[in-house]
């Protein structure tokens, strides 16, 4: 029989040993916490699984996360995910900062601003949830300005968190623009409109078709030589809940007194009117009606003549219309996923953004307007960086872009 004294001295060395134990438990689970990463939230969690992509066949809207290499010859990845869309849980609601909404903003780009690229950054939309696409033509010029942009991606894209979007997608055409000068009385000559609208048409239906994904819930259509917009545009504009919005734009001059004035710029937002639909039913199948020339008086309500300056101006005067421009379009994703596109060919005798609205309003989808809410190109007959400097329009005054 063991004595008192050798029971005392095994409880004692269990005890030793039990207290080594939980001891180096305590220090491994200390360890785990500082080194383990913090648990995502559940909002974290959703931003993840939105914003970013398993793999290379994901739209590009969505950024891109890489799969492992294989390290060597018997190393097998695994296949691409299956991965499913519930279009029916997604949004376009009146406040989509709130709601995390992703918006797509898409640029045909024959050249490059870089205003354009710092409204572009002063929009306070919050990036993480913006992707750009741009479309850009196979010419000298077109060279020019996709190096210009990738140069300015690439500055943007490699700087602060807050700053960066959550994707960007460039795309060239692949065919010849019809006119390959840039000048601006030669674009807006009226004999060269339907050949170069319909080449806009199909930039813009190739950038679409590519580039929206299945988080996209708004597509904003931006054009290249827009350099100056308020800060909450895409806000302002989908606060109206509406399928298809457009806001005014107005271009500064320097008139025959040698002041700073302004004029209307984009006359593509219209209502119709009986004497445009006459002349209409009178053409042939493959003409066109265009507005804001002289030679074909349509006598329709141009948003663009119809705007307050004074102060009666209200920024959020609704106006419907049956035509809209696309220097700056803001449109539900759904009117695109149900069909409305950008005809390239007569579309009850309208084409690219007009053949657009009617199109959509064929489709049940009606198109607004904002006669008083205003974006601007650069000035006449000034560099665009004399206007960039110059903050002043229609009495309100403009930070962001000092």
């Amino acid at each position: 029989m063991p004595s008192i004294d050798m029971r005392q001295k095994h409880t004692g060395n269990r005890t030793t040993v039990l207290g080594v134990l939980l001891g180096v438990v305590f220090l491994y689970f200390l360890y785990s916490i500082r080194t383990a990463p913090a648990e995502p939230s559940n909002i974290d969690r959703r931003l993840q699984s939105a914003v970013v992509a398993e793999n290379p066949l994901s739209p590009p809207t969505s950024g891109f996360r890489k799969q492992p290499k294989a390290q060597g010859p018997d190393d097998v990845l695994p296949p691409p995910p299956v991965v499913h869309y519930q279009l029916n849980n997604l949004t376009a609601s009146a406040f989509p900062a709130q709601n995390g909404e992703k918006v797509l903003i898409l640029t045909p780009l024959a050249r490059f601003y870089p205003e354009y690229w710092s409204n572009l950054l002063h929009l306070s939309y919050p990036h993480q949830h913006i992707s750009l696409g741009f479309i850009t033509p196979k010419t000298k010029e077109g060279n020019a300005a996709t190096a210009a942009l990738q140069e300015a991606i690439g500055k943007t894209q490699s700087g602060p968190e807050g700053q960066r979007f959550q994707s960007v997608t460039i795309l060239r055409q692949d065919f010849d623009p019809p006119i390959v000068s840039q000048d601006e009385k030669e674009r807006h000559k009226m004999d060269n409109q339907k050949e170069r609208r319909a080449s806009m048409a199909r930039a813009r239906n190739s950038l679409l078709f590519t580039t929206i994904g299945p988080h996209t819930s708004w597509v904003l259509w931006l054009d290249a030589d827009i350099i100056e917009t308020p800060p909450t545009l895409i806000q302002d504009l989908a606060r109206h809940d509406k399928a298809i919005i457009v806001p005014n734009c107005y271009q500064r001059y320097t008139n025959e007194k040698g002041e700073t004035d302004v004029r209307p710029y984009d006359y593509n937002s219209w209502r119709d009117s009986d004497i445009a639909q006459d002349l209409a039913s009178q053409m042939g199948p493959d003409e066109i009606l265009l507005e804001g020339y002289a030679e074909m008086p349509t006598y329709r309500t141009l948003m663009a003549l119809s705007a307050r300056t004074g102060k009666d101006r209200d920024e959020r005067r609704l106006m419907p219309l049956d035509g809209v421009g696309g220097t700056a379009l803001l449109v539900k994703a759904e009117v695109h996923r149900d069909g409305a596109m950008f005809p390239p060919f007569p579309f009850y005798h309208l084409i690219e953004t007009e053949g657009f609205a009617k199109m959509a309003k064929r489709l049940h989808f009606d198109s607004f307007g904002l006669p008083d809410y205003f974006v601007s190109p650069p000035r006449a007959g000034v560099s665009s960086v004399a206007m960039h400097r110059s903050a002043n329009v229609f009495g309100q005054v403009y930070h962001y872009n000092e």
